[in-house]
């Protein structure tokens, strides 16, 4: 795992994604498609949860839909973001509200053993995989799920060989790989991990609006090594130019490898979760497949 997951300035990112809260949801259509296909597979469990998260909720969409899907369990919106929150408490229906908390997904003020499902979609690219997962086994009840969405180290690797070709500062923080992810969540105790990865190409005119669309979700390099300050006009140009090898049909394409990722919260340490059994990526694949045909 690289040093750069852990070494993230956290401050500065809550401050970006504060500024970002009102802009977020216009510009997050990577997330909002990734959050549908993590809802989506949920159809594939049986669960009927008492209590959800929903970990690094943002502006409380996923919230919202979790709500819908259990009506009956209590709903809680977390994110560290109280400008995220904010956006979030607009969308809580008088019929079916959610709980907001305001809170560091690595330091959560619950008791253990009291979740039964975590939902958490790319919330991992901007927090320590190990503190994260650990936080998230001491919250989840027996049997409880654990649910999410990351991203892979090919994410943004256009960006990240254009300003390669410009300088040695780390303008793209790094991500973590898929069978890292299913490493970390079994150091964490969990148990029957299921990871795969879906490749997501977002398609821009330029690279001022792909740099707009990062900086308008809160989507900025919290890396320790990064450069800080502006960047000058000639290094972003120079950038700008390197970037266009990578132009096809017109467009310049952005690449984000996304790594989802299920496993459960053992009965006992080492015990593998009855509710898992007979789970497999092919399986979950053709399941997937058969509902979006049906």
């Amino acid at each position: 795992m690289s040093a750069d997951l852990k070494s993230q300035d956290v401050r500065w990112l809550r401050r970006s994604f504060d500024r970002a809260a009102a802009s977020y949801d216009a510009a997050a259509v990577l997330q909002a498609e990734v959050r549908g296909v993590l809802l989506e597979r949920l159809d594939l469990t049986r669960i009927e949860p008492r209590v959800v998260l929903d970990v690094g909720a943002a502006t409380g969409q996923g919230a919202r839909a979790l709500k819908r899907r259990y009506p009956g369990a209590r709903v809680i919106a977390v994110d560290s973001s109280a400008g995220m929150l904010r956006i979030a408490a607009r969308r809580r229906a008088w019929l079916r509200p959610f709980a907001l908390l305001c809170a560091d997904a690595t330091r959560l003020p619950l008791a253990d053993a009291s979740v039964d499902v975590a939902f958490s979609n790319l919330l991992l690219p901007w927090c320590d995989p190990d503190a994260l997962f650990a936080e998230l086994r001491r919250v989840l009840a027996p049997r409880g799920l654990l649910t999410l969405t990351g991203l892979g180290p090919d994410t943004l690797k256009e960006l990240r060989a254009a300003w390669a070709a410009v300088d040695g500062h780390v303008h793209v923080g790094d991500f973590i790989d898929m069978h890292d992810v299913g490493d970390a969540l079994v150091r964490a105790g969990f148990a029957s991990p299921v990871l795969d990865v879906d490749r997501y190409t977002l398609r821009y005119g330029d690279v001022q609006s792909l740099a707009a669309d990062l900086k308008a979700t809160g989507a900025r390099n919290a890396a320790g090594g990064r450069l800080k300050g502006l960047t000058s006009p000639r290094k972003f140009a120079a950038m700008r130019r390197a970037y266009e090898a990578h132009r096809a049909e017109g467009r310049l394409p952005a690449t984000c490898e996304v790594v989802f990722a299920q496993a459960w919260a053992p009965v006992e340490q080492r015990a593998r979760a009855p509710s898992a059994e007979g789970i497999s990526l092919e399986s979950l694949r053709e399941q997937l497949a058969a509902r979006r045909r049906s």
